[in-house]
Order: structure tokens, then C-alpha cells, then sequence
């Protein structure tokens, strides 16, 4: 009787099997790829990272002068200039923050679109938006500025691809928009093509590349396109970043739009930033 029983019950086993391989199948296919990269910025391009949802980061960004100036500038530690900013993720799919910055009041939101899944969709896209105040326009110099004048848009497309447990690489296709840009052969509305990439070199360190080519700038500006470079150090709540960069600009419109160093000279400029999650 347990013969014909087993014999009975085991064409059932099998599809039973069969099922919770499917089911298993079904569950990998749809696990997200997770830490594309460790910071919420390559170096100076947003990464495709967010915050989690009621997580709140304080960072303190930082940027000496240049190098170049050796000791007359002490390399860089006379000049510098900070961003101070609180990123908070609002749920998992939106990440808002508020900071104060070299050329800027600014207000941001970046957010979720698509993750990347493991055997599924092969990249990351995620949206960011910002809206700044200009704080160095002022009246003084030009006698006829209004509010509307200092404000300043960007909003960029962040496409994001981790190929394994190492590497990762971003392309940021960016618009911004200033009000006043003092070029006048300088158009307002304004295009730029982000690269950034991380290589992991440790479990605790990162080497991280960001590059920007603006799309139409003009052809009487002084301006050039930044290259940083640089490593993160993640220990626990922090995350570390310290890079070398043709730019001093922290805000989007400063380091996409008025970079002015140039490493064919060693024009370049030392800084960090430093994430605390609370």
C-alpha cells in the first residue's frame, strides 16, 4: 500500500519541485542591484545612489584653492569654499535636500525612475532636479537685479550601470538654465554630457572619476570642462571622499558651467566631502 502511494503522490513532487524552482527563478530575476555607488555624488556628478527611506545625511563639502599657488596660496588653504547641506530620503524611491554652497541657496529632488535588476532591466535611472538662488549676483554691480534674476535650473537624467561587484559607470545628460549669465554671447539654457565611474579597489576604498562636456558653450568663454579625481573611504555611518578636480565649483551651474582650472597646468584643486547618515 506505501508503494502504490508513493507511486501516486510522486508525479506531484515533482511538479511541486518544479514550482518553487519557478518561484525561486521569479524572486532572483526581480532582486534590485544595490550600491552602484557608495556616495550620493561620483565626485562632483550626482550618483544614482538615494537615501533610505527617514535616513538623513549632513554633508560638508570642501574645496581649497588651487594648487598652483604653492606656497604663496599655501597650497590651496587660503581661498577655499564649503557647501553645507542636509539630504533626506523622504521614501525609497525619493531622496530631497537643502544646502547652501559657494554660488547658492539651492533645493533638490532625485528620485527613483527604474532600478537595475538582477538578470532583468540592465540599468539604472533615476531623475534629479534642483532650483538655486545665485548669492553672488549683487546689486551693487548691477543696479537693476531682480529676484527672478538669481534663480538657476537643472535638471539631469542619471544612467547608471554596476557590471559587477567592482565597477560602475554613470552617464548624466544635463540641462541647466541660468537667469543672468554674464557672457552675453553665452546662451541661458545651457547643455552639458556627464561621465562618472567607480572601480573598488578595497572593502573600504574606491577609486572614483567624473568628467562634464558642455554642449554649447561659447566660443569667446574662459571657461573649460571639469575632470575630478578622487577615492572614498566608507567606515560605518561616513563616507569619505577626497579628489583632486579642475574645478572649485561645488553647485551644478559652477562646475559645469565656470570651471577655470586646468590640469595641463597643475591649475587643479584639492577637496572632500564628508557624509554622516543619522
Amino acid at each position: 500500500m506505501k508503494k502504490i502511494l508513493l507511486l501516486v503522490l510522486f508525479p506531484f513532487a515533482l511538479f511541486a519541485q518544479d514550482d518553487l524552482l519557478s518561484e525561486i527563478d521569479t524572486v532572483a530575476t526581480n532582486e534590485k542591484v544595490e550600491s552602484a555607488f557608495k556616495g550620493l555624488k561620483i565626485v562632483n556628478i550626482e550618483s544614482t545612489k538615494l537615501a533610505a527611506k527617514g535616513d538623513l545625511y549632513f554633508i560638508v563639502a570642501h574645496r581649497f584653492g588651487s594648487v598652483k599657488n604653492g606656497f604663496e596660496g599655501l597650497f590651496g588653504l587660503d581661498n577655499a569654499i564649503t557647501q553645507l547641506k542636509f539630504v533626506y530620503g523622504l521614501n525609497n524611491w525619493m531622496t530631497i535636500s537643502g544646502a547652501r554652497s559657494e554660488i547658492a541657496y539651492d533645493f533638490s529632488a532625485k528620485y527613483s525612475l527604474q532600478p537595475q535588476v538582477k538578470d532583468g532591466f540592465p540599468i539604472a535611472l533615476v531623475g534629479f532636479s534642483s532650483i538655486g538662488i545665485n548669492n553672488i549676483l549683487k546689486e551693487s554691480n548691477y543696479p537693476k537685479m531682480q529676484f527672478n534674476n538669481r534663480l538657476i535650473y537643472v535638471s539631469q537624467l542619471l544612467i547608471s550601470r554596476k557590471f559587477n561587484n567592482k565597477f560602475s559607470l554613470e552617464l548624466a545628460p544635463t540641462f541647466f538654465h541660468e537667469n543672468f549669465v554674464v557672457d552675453d554671447n553665452q546662451d541661458n539654457t545651457q547643455f552639458s554630457l556627464g561621465l562618472g565611474g567607480r572601480y573598488k579597489m578595497t572593502n573600504h576604498w574606491s577609486l572614483n572619476v567624473d568628467y562634464a562636456a558642455h554642449l554649447n558653450r561659447s566660443s569667446t568663454s574662459p571657461y573649460k570642462n571639469p575632470l575630478s579625481v578622487g577615492v572614498d573611504l566608507e567606515t560605518g555611518g561616513h563616507v569619505f571622499q577626497m579628489h583632486f578636480s579642475s574645478s572649485q565649483g561645488i553647485h551644478e551651474s559652477g562646475f559645469l558651467g565656470n570651471t577655470t582650472g586646468d590640469w595641463t597646468t597643475g591649475d587643479v584643486f584639492f577637496g572632500f566631502n564628508l557624509l554622516r547618515v543619522f
